[in-house]
């Protein structure tokens, strides 16, 4: 992966430990096998997910890797390599929604969801590292999520897909840690594939790989970790997800996904003359055009021209900063530096409050953009930010 000398841009900070030694010192034994997941950045379609609606993501090559073995005794052991605080124990039988804690939240409760829905684990061993970052809107927990559901489907025979993998993940975070996520972060991690970007219409997993093959145009995707720690569970999310559901419930239609753009301005309208808080009327017109963006920057691949999805992207930030107000000064400052030296263009990706950002960039400008960035950063009093090339890889998969 690229780092750019100036500033200097790493894409790893610090070295990761070695998962399968780290378990033999910690259970005495070898691991049964060892499986890895990546965070993701998204290229476009920021909360239409839980609309039933189109999104654009792709994985990084930041993962979690997790060395497992499988118990049938009914307990689950956990640890981290990343969080102090040592071993975690559980009894398989005694996992209920919220009764988890911190990181060790994620992967207890994909056990609890399989457990849930009908499949019979047991319990296991898991030793855990990641070079995903925390809170950078890079789904750290997705990753947590797909690489344990990987890991306890091959030990437990299971047989599921990736996608129902991905499901299994939403499900323990949704109602086992009480984040009210949509589908796309798990999916995103599952599946994606490396060179592409993954289509995905979350309202029947239905996905599309989409190649998005940046060097053989001259082209660099940066990732911008703003360094404002962003969490999902702080409440903002979700009045935006009900904000949506009350739109979709004023129009009489299931979801946002079923407002076509053309009828978006007349249903705006409605939304008015029904007395609907301007928040909600906000929430709507972002989650009809960013559905309409998606389409926008697919065809733009599919025709070759990369380039022009950039405006798009400029396009997107400014309704996740006016519409959807998930934006700060920070995710911003990104935007609009990067835009002045020569970007082709930007915006935030992820849930927003903090966390990430993504460049469109051509290759021989990446170090200028990436400087300029952080003279910006520096100008205005924040702490240096993180920035890496976003190289479409690979989906979760075992490693040995």
């Amino acid at each position: 992966m690229t780092e750019h000398a100036e500033p200097t841009a790493t894409a790893v900070e610090g070295h990761r430990a070695d998962p399968a030694a780290t378990f033999a010192e910690l259970y005495g034994n070898e691991p049964d096998g060892i499986w890895a997941a990546p965070g993701r950045v998204n290229l476009i379609g920021e909360y239409t997910d839980f609309n039933d609606g189109f999104v654009m993501p792709l994985a990084l090559p930041h993962t979690a890797v997790a060395a497992v073995s499988r118990r049938d005794d009914g307990v689950l052991r956990l640890y981290s390599t990343d969080v102090p605080g040592g071993v975690v124990s559980l009894r398989t039988d005694e996992l209920t929604p919220h009764s988890g804690h911190g990181w060790a939240a994620y992967p207890a409760g994909v056990l609890w969801a399989l457990r849930e829905a009908g499949h019979p684990v047991t319990g296991a061993d898991i030793a855990l590292t990641s070079t995903v970052p925390t809170g950078a809107g890079l789904s750290s927990s997705a990753a947590l999520e797909v690489v344990t559901a990987l890991a306890l489907n091959d030990l437990f025979a299971l047989g599921l897909s990736a996608a129902e993998l991905a499901v299994i993940g939403r499900r323990a975070e949704n109602d086992f840690v009480g984040v009210p996520c949509g589908i796309m972060d798990q999916m995103a991690s599952a599946c994606c594939t490396e060179g592409h970007a993954l289509h995905l219409d979350t309202r029947d997993l239905s996905l599309r790989q989409v190649p998005f093959d940046l060097a053989s145009q001259g082209l660099t995707l940066l990732a911008v970790d703003t360094r404002v720690k962003h969490a999902l569970g702080d409440g903002a999310y979700a009045e935006r997800r009900a904000g949506c559901e009350e739109g979709a419930r004023l129009l009489g239609i299931p979801m946002l996904r079923d407002l076509p753009y053309e009828n978006l301005a007349s249903a705006l309208a409605t939304l008015a003359d029904a007395g609907a808080d301007e928040s909600v009327i906000r929430y709507v017109r972002h989650v009809v055009g960013d559905n309409r963006r998606v389409e926008q920057v697919i065809a733009l691949l599919d025709a070759g021209d990369v380039r022009a999805a950039g405006p798009v992207l400029n396009e997107g930030h400014l309704s996740l900063r006016d519409d959807l107000r998930v934006s700060c000064p920070e995710l911003d400052l990104v935007v609009e530096s990067a835009n002045a030296a020569g970007a082709l263009g930007a915006r935030m990706t992820g849930g927003g409050f903090g966390g990430s950002a993504v460049v469109l960039v051509e290759e021989s400008a990446a170090g200028t953009v990436a400087k300029a960035v952080s003279e910006a950063f520096a100008a205005a009093g924040h702490a240096a930010p993180g920035i890496f090339d976003a190289v479409p890889s690979a989906g979760a998969r075992r490693l040995r």
